[in-house]
C-alpha cells in the first residue's frame, strides 16, 4: 500500500502544471495533454484506492447508522405503542375503579336504606310491645284497684250495717254474702 501511493505521488509530480509549463508564464487555459492524462490516471488510481480502502468502511458505517436510525425509530414507534397501551389500560382500570366505587356506594345506601327500614319496623315493634305490656298493666292494675274497691266497699257496707242493726255480724259469713250480690252487680 505505501508503495503504491509512493508510486502514485511520484507520476502526480510531473502533472502539476509549473512543472509542465514550457518555459515562462503558464496559460491556464491551453490545453496540456500530458497534464490531462496524468490526471486522468490519478484519478483513477485514486478512485479504486478509495474504492478498495474507505468506501467499504465508509458505506458500512453508512449503512450501520441507518440501521441504527431505522432500530431507533422501531423501538420508538414500540414504545409509543407500549405507551398507548398502558394507556388504554390505565384508563380502563380507572374507569373499573370508579365503576366499582360507584356499586360501594350503590351498596352502601341500599345496606344503609335497608338498615334504617329495619330499625324502623324494630321501632314499630317495641312500641307496640310497649302498648300491649302498657294496657296488659294497666288492665292489672284496673283489676285490682277494682277488688280493692270492693273489698272497701264490702266493709263499708257491713261497718254500715253493723251499725245500722247496732251489733256486730258475722264478719265471714256477712262478707261472702256481700261480694256475692256485689258479682251479681257487676256481672249485670
Amino acid at each position: 500500500m505505501r508503495s503504491t501511493l509512493t508510486i502514485l505521488a511520484a507520476l502526480a509530480v510531473p502533472a502539476t502544471p509549473a512543472l509542465a509549463a514550457e518555459g515562462g508564464n503558464p496559460n491556464l487555459l491551453d490545453p496540456h495533454y500530458g497534464l490531462m492524462f496524468w490526471t486522468m490516471v490519478i484519478f483513477a488510481a485514486l478512485f479504486l484506492l478509495l474504492r478498495k480502502f474507505a468506501f467499504g468502511p465508509i458505506l458500512d458505517a453508512v449503512n450501520a447508522r441507518e440501521q441504527a436510525i431505522a432500530d431507533a425509530m422501531a423501538a420508538a414507534e414500540r414504545d409509543r405503542a407500549e405507551s398507548a397501551r398502558i394507556l388504554a389500560e390505565q384508563k380502563a382500570s380507572i374507569e373499573a375503579a370508579r365503576t366499582e366505587a360507584q356499586r360501594y356506594i350503590a351498596e352502601g345506601r341500599a345496606t344503609a336504606e335497608s338498615m334504617r327500614t329495619e330499625m324502623l319496623e324494630a321501632t314499630r315493634v317495641q312500641q307496640g310491645e310497649l302498648l300491649d305490656r302498657a294496657r296488659k298493666e294497666i288492665e292489672s292494675e284496673k283489676v285490682k284497684a277494682i277488688d280493692e274497691l270492693r273489698r272497701e266497699a264490702v266493709d263499708i257496707a257491713l261497718a254500715g250495717a253493723g251499725r245500722l242493726i247496732g251489733q256486730k255480724l258475722d264478719a265471714a259469713a256477712d262478707r261472702k254474702l256481700v261480694e256475692e250480690y256485689l258479682a251479681t252487680l257487676g256481672s249485670k
